[in-house]
Formats: structure tokens, sequence, C-alpha cells
């Protein structure tokens, strides 16, 4: 299926709710209102509750539930919070995804946008963007699986969604891959213009005219998390890092490379976004 068949799928792209539409307005704003912020989710009872879920859940490993979404945004942040109801909206889009294990597709996820904000931090790319385009950043994955279930399934019967050579695999095949895919969908929800070209160029991050350094820590936070998924040992990681983005970003290998880093969670931890 081509790439603008793909995106006309009437089940592709679904509309953003309202409150994730007032969510992504508050993106460009340097003082953000949590009050405010908190009235925009208990809006929404339904996502309001898959919040709270995921917040207390055994991947954020807080030492007492959290009860509201001030009470969220208070504990974990808006960074977090932020990008965890958006996840839940787009959840609520694919919960039933043919051969996909939603579970382990969120925790790789939430790998992800921990690593990249992780990874942003020491060298001062905004880790509120960074959060939000890592955890999102493979949401082209489910659209396509929704768009064109039997061709995926047929694809993940010989390179799995999580193996490190899946998108290479998906444009061989289909001539693009989750990356446009998920861009396509973060336009559609309005997402600010840097993490859509994050999203957009996560797999080769600085072989294109747009140079948007989040897209180059989304492409090492999501190798590491893929890593995670599949037991790489030590060889594996020193073997398979993206050693040209990092050097470009100026990123210290050790720090994503060892075995145990803070930034992940274990295999065990339930984190699906509900």
């Amino acid at each position: 299926m081509q790439l603008e068949k793909l995106l006309k799928h009437p089940n592709a792209l679904p509309s953003a709710p309202k409150v994730i539409r007032k969510l992504m307005e508050t993106f460009d704003q340097e003082e953000v209102d949590f009050n405010q912020v908190a009235r925009y989710i208990e809006s929404d009872p339904v996502l309001t509750g898959k919040l709270l879920k995921t917040a207390n859940s055994a991947f954020f490993g807080l030492h007492r539930n959290v009860t509201s979404a001030r009470e969220a945004l208070n504990v974990l942040g808006l960074i977090k919070v932020r990008a965890l109801v958006i996840a839940a909206a787009m959840n609520d889009s694919f919960h039933s995804v043919a051969s996909v294990n939603l579970n382990q597709y969120w925790r790789y996820s939430l790998n992800s946008a921990n690593l990249s904000r992780y990874l942003a931090l020491p060298i001062r790319i905004d880790e509120n963007a960074a959060f939000t385009a890592g955890l999102l950043h493979g949401i082209g994955e489910l659209v396509m699986h929704v768009a064109m279930p039997e061709r995926m399934v047929d694809l993940d019967q010989n390179v799995p969604m999580l193996d490190l050579k899946r998108a290479k695999a998906q444009r061989e095949i289909l001539g693009y891959s989750y990356a446009e895919v998920g861009a396509a969908l973060a336009k559609e929800w309005k997402f600010p213009k840097r993490m859509v070209d994050a999203i957009a160029h996560q797999v080769a991050p600085f072989d294109n005219d747009v140079y948007e350094p989040i897209a180059g820590v989304i492409h090492i936070a999501s190798w590491r998390a893929r890593a995670e998924e599949l037991h790489l040992g030590s060889q594996g990681l020193i073997t398979t890092y993206p050693d040209p983005v990092g050097l470009v970003l100026g990123i210290d290998p050790d720090t994503v490379i060892g075995e145990e880093i803070p930034a992940l969670t274990r295999q065990g931890a339930e984190s699906e976004p509900a």
C-alpha cells in the first residue's frame, strides 16, 4: 500500500480529542498553569483514569498511588503527565491491534521516552519535546497494523516489530517506514513542528535537509530500548551502537552502552497506557 493511500485509510489518522488539542497548546507556553492542565485532563474522565493507571504501574515505581491528575502532575511532573495523556488518547484509537503485543510496545515506548530525556539533558536539547517525541516515535507501527494488517503480519514474521532492522525492512518492502507514518499522525494532531520533524527523520536523522537534533536523540534512545527488549548483551550493545549519530550530537556512548543504566526499566514492568 502506498503511503498516500495508507494515510487516507478511514482508521489511520484519528482526530485528536479536545483535551489533547488543549494540551498541545501548552508546548509553546513559557509558563504553564498546572491547575489549568489538571482541569483539561480531568474534563475527560476516561483519559484521567488511564493516566492514573499508567502512573501507578510498576514502570514508575511510585511509593504511593496517585489519585488525581493534579497529584500526578505534582509527583511525575508536566513533561511525563502530558505525554502519558497523549499516549493514552492514541492508545484508545489503537486499543486492539492484530499481532502487536501492546504491553511490550508501550513498555518499549516508555523506555524510549525516558532514554530520550536522559540523553537530551546533558547536551542541552529540549527535554520536554524529547520525552514526548520519544514516547510516540513508534506510533506509525500501530497505524500501519490497523490500515494493512495482513501485510504487517507477514512483515512481523520475517522482521519482528522491535528488530533493529525494522525500518530498513519496511522501506525496502513498502518504500516508507513507521517514521513517516508516525510523523503524519503527529502533524494531524498538531504536534509542534520540531517534534513532527524528529519523528519523521528518526531513522536517518542527519541524512536530510532538516537538522533536528531530537531526531538523533530518538534514534539512539529507541536503539537502546530495542536492545533491552532483544536482550542484547554487552558485546551486542557495543557492536550495534549508532556511533555516527552519537558523534554528531556529542553523546558519550558510555551513558547508553552499559547493560544497567538509570533510564531503563527492566523487562517485568507493566506499562501499557491502558
